[in-house]
């Protein structure tokens, strides 16, 4: 048996879906695991990755695509064509797999473009609420992975996902992270207590057009939080001078970290050194939570959110429809915190049914293997 694992996307979805494939390679040596991107950059991520499973034996393939098109992603981001082309150029390469694994649903493309053979199976790359998550094309996979009870109901209600064709309880990132660890040093030399804000990338849900600079002008003035400004990859990755235009701008303050895009960006880095939450609708929320803390929650577009299973998360926390006097509604979120402390508890079981001490790779590998056994 032969699987592949194209990593197409923002290299953010790389988390999701490699601790799959390494686990496939080194629980089932009889699966050929194949790991393709479109760029030599995201290809050595990979593969520095992957040297946290010495076990495994995977081979890397970088996807044909011309010389000119990978020189444009790595010097100005991808977009969704470029996915399209790789894709597309790629259908002969793709046609060699019983299975093609992947975070996203562009994949499901190559059907249109005559791959029709492998069995397509998806990982998705987060946990949040909004109703993305639950789109129903997720519906033509063959097989899906889910993370726990909250998104598992919400897809059998809308009839994404049936008894035998998916698997509930993977959230592979976090065993990667636990690989990673977890020594990891203070983000400031400092005693200050540190606020994350991480406004997510689209327009008509962030905060970030709205608000944005003004919560960093509040951080550069203050001198009583540290301000990590970690946004969604996704936000700065086709505007790239934007993100390096505010380095420069707030960069030099010790006490400010600015953080358009690194690896740090997406390696829970910042969710698990920060003390509070300030964000909209980024999935990222579910990963602070488990290890609970306070949340502050924009709601920059005044939206009617109550009662609304999208913004599930937004009742783990203050929700505030404007940053004036943000010094003392961050100091609110801290003083009110116990009053959420066990809905946010409850958030965490019921989304990942784990608090991340034990990987959920591996049963997910099985639970693959096992199904295209079953399905050839």
């Amino acid at each position: 048996m032969k699987v592949a694992f194209p990593l197409i996307g923002q290299r953010h979805q790389t988390l999701h879906a490699l601790p799959i494939a390494l686990e496939v390679s080194a629980r089932h040596p009889d699966v050929a695991v194949h790991v393709s991107c479109l760029t030599v950059s995201h290809l050595e991520l990979a593969r520095s990755l992957a040297t946290l499973y010495p076990e495994a034996r995977v081979q890397f393939d970088l996807l044909p695509i011309s010389a000119k098109l990978r020189r444009r992603i790595e010097q100005h981001g991808l977009r969704v064509v470029d996915r399209l082309i790789g894709l597309f150029a790629s259908r002969r390469y793709f046609r060699n797999f019983n299975s093609i694994i992947v975070p996203e649903a562009t994949s499901l493309q190559l059907r249109r473009m005559g791959v029709r053979r492998p069995k397509m199976i998806w990982t998705g790359h987060g946990a949040g609420d909004r109703a993305i998550g639950f789109a129903r094309h997720l519906g033509k996979f063959d097989f899906l992975l889910v993370p726990g009870r909250k998104v598992e109901q919400r897809m059998l209600e809308k009839g994404i996902i049936r008894p035998g064709a998916y698997h509930r309880g993977t959230y592979a990132k976090f065993d990667l992270v636990r690989r990673m660890d977890a020594k990891r040093p203070k983000l400031f030399n400092n005693n200050r207590p540190t606020i994350l804000y991480n406004p997510h990338f689209l327009r008509r849900l962030s905060s970030w057009p709205e608000m944005g600079h003004q919560i960093l002008d509040f951080f550069a003035r203050q001198d009583r939080y540290n301000l990590v400004f970690a946004p969604h990859f996704r936000l700065f990755d086709n505007h790239r001078e934007e993100g390096e235009a505010l380095k420069r701008q707030y960069g030099h303050l010790p006490h400010m970290l600015i953080d358009p895009g690194s690896h740090r960006s997406i390696d829970m880095t910042y969710t698990m050194g920060a003390d509070l939450y300030l964000g909209d609708v980024s999935s990222q929320v579910a990963e602070f939570m488990i290890r609970p803390r306070p949340c502050l929650f924009l709601n920059a577009h005044h939206v009617k959110w109550h009662g609304n299973p999208d913004y599930q998360f937004w009742t783990l926390g203050p929700v505030t429809e404007n940053v004036s006097d943000l010094g003392a509604k961050i100091e609110n979120a801290f003083e009110t915190h116990p009053r959420f402390l066990e809905a946010q508890r409850q958030y965490v079981l019921e989304t990942f049914e784990t608090l991340g001490d034990e990987p959920t790779a591996p049963a997910a590998a099985d639970a693959i293997v096992d199904f295209l056994k079953r399905a050839a």
